[in-house]
């Protein structure tokens, strides 16, 4: 328990601070670029609200994905998170945005089981690595690169992090009446995390000390 606390103090303690700043994207844009191309980009999840991704962090997030596999800055890309607050498992949402938008379908992954941030890093560098991927980076907006570099950092995970430059996105147009089905993503039954987890078990999630531990491997 002591460790626990400690931990959850430690992340609190990080996290207080991007509310009101973030380390510079360009900065730390250049500097990870600077190590490319990567094998793969690991995009977290977001909830897919009411059927559309406009003016949404998702849309971001899937758009700085497609700018980075266009510049030739990753060879593939792997999006992540299960069905959360909404009944679209987002990392198959946002790869049928992607492909909708010219990425190859054989250039992108889903990840479909992480439902905090923490579990997106972990579950989608384990599936990275899996696949043979080596030069592995998060590619995801400010905020959520500071707060996953420091996890990633703590547990000694190798990626690098490429926050969104967000006047690169304007590089990457998207048309006004661009639409996507998303049905393919849709669960039935869905029930959201909130009525599935109380609110102790979902902090301890954030912060990622409820992460499922690899299956064992077989010896033989």
């Amino acid at each position: 328990m002591p460790i626990m606390r400690s931990q959850l103090l430690k992340y609190l303690v990080v996290l207080l601070p991007l509310v009101f700043s973030c380390a510079s994207p360009q900065k730390s844009y250049h500097k990870a670029i600077a190590k490319a191309p990567f094998d793969v980009v690991i995009v977290p999840g977001i909830p897919y609200q009411n059927g559309t991704w406009e003016s949404n962090i998702m849309k971001d997030r899937v758009v700085w994905a497609c700018f980075l596999y266009s510049r030739g800055i990753t060879k593939h890309i792997i999006f992540s998170g299960n069905a959360v607050y909404s009944p679209y498992v987002e990392g198959k949402v946002m790869a049928l945005h992607a492909i909708a938008l010219g990425i190859p379908d054989s250039a992108i992954f889903s990840e479909m089981k992480a439902e905090h941030s923490t579990e997106n890093l972990v579950y989608s560098y384990r599936m990275a690595k899996k696949l043979g991927f080596e030069k592995i980076a998060v590619a995801t907006d400010p905020g959520q690169s500071v707060a996953l570099k420091t996890y990633a950092w703590d547990f000694h995970i190798p990626v690098s992090f490429i926050p969104i430059v967000y006047d690169s996105l304007k590089t990457f147009p998207v048309d006004s009446i661009f639409h996507v089905d998303p049905s393919p993503a849709r669960v039935n039954n869905f029930t959201p995390l909130p009525q599935r987890e109380n609110g102790i078990k979902r902090l301890l999630g954030t912060i990622g000390l409820d992460i499922q531990p690899e299956p064992a491997r077989n010896s033989d």
